[in-house]
């Protein structure tokens, strides 16, 4: 029972309460992009990014509490932090991927994949603390998909030719739908 006692019990280098709020901003921050995907309705929306914000948060904290960990300290391991944040990019590049969809000449989804990586790189900001990076790089996320898709709505950036009726270039996500180059 005293083990079981100890191994809940220990202390970690980042207090509770400081986790805590870095989880709730990347909560808020992932939020914020997937609200957006949501009310486009994009298939991977408010749920999905705050998931992926979340995770790349924790993953974030689990690299801080391990690089102090007294079963690291020894000589014999050797510890590189950057080697997580390597595997939260590929994992939700994985993730990513799997909302692009190519059908009949067209790709759909890469703003959305984009949007889920850049929710994980804006959760290992918010779980290392950075929440000066992770909110400007949230701002900048949802000017990019707010403002530049009306913008390019209203200059119909895919035919090049300004659009009277908005609505009719609302069938594709702005920045998405893409035509496949015949090399490709």
């Amino acid at each position: 029972m005293e083990q079981l006692v100890d191994e809940f019990a220990h202390p970690t280098y980042t207090s509770f309460p400081v986790m805590a709020a870095r989880l709730l901003l990347a909560t808020i921050f992932g939020a914020a992009i997937g609200f957006e995907r949501e009310w486009r309705n994009r298939p991977a929306g408010l749920r999905t990014h705050i998931l992926v914000c979340v995770a790349a948060a924790t993953f974030a904290l689990l690299t801080i509490e391990i690089a102090h960990a007294p079963m690291f300290e020894m000589d014999a391991s050797q510890f590189d932090p950057i080697r997580i944040i390597e595997a939260v990019t590929a994992g939700v590049a994985f993730l990513a991927a799997g909302v692009v969809i190519f059908t009949r000449g067209q790709v759909h989804g890469l703003t959305t994949g984009a949007g889920m990586w850049l929710a994980g790189a804006i959760g290992v900001g918010c779980g290392l603390g950075l929440w000066q990076i992770s909110l400007f790089t949230t701002v900048l996320a949802l000017i990019v998909l707010t403002m530049l898709h009306s913008f390019e709505r209203r200059l119909d950036l895919k035919n090049g030719t300004p659009v009277e009726n908005a609505d009719a270039s609302d069938k594709h996500e702005g920045g998405d739908a893409q035509p496949a180059s015949k090399g490709d």
